[in-house]
């Protein structure tokens, strides 16, 4: 198995995540106020450095308006 921070699904779950926070039209300072983090936490994950957990996903998605478990079927759908 691939390490996960390099690998074709991480990358789409990053991608996805910038896509969200900016449909939201939340800044990285914005979404991190709302977690409860600082901006640099936001950037990290966005960057693709720092793995995301499942908690953090579904406290991501609450912040978002997205349903985590949703957003995982989509990160694990083949690429077309």
């Amino acid at each position: 198995m691939e390490k996960t921070l390099t690998s074709k699904a991480h990358a789409k779950l990053v991608r996805m995540l910038i896509d969200k926070r900016e449909a939201a039209g939340m800044t990285q300072t914005e979404l991190a106020n709302r977690l409860g983090e600082y901006q640099s936490f936001v950037a990290r994950l966005e960057s693709g450095q720092r793995r995301i957990d499942v908690v953090e996903l579904i406290e991501i998605g609450k912040a978002l308006g997205f349903e985590a478990s949703e957003f995982v079927k989509t990160v694990a759908e083949p690429d077309s």
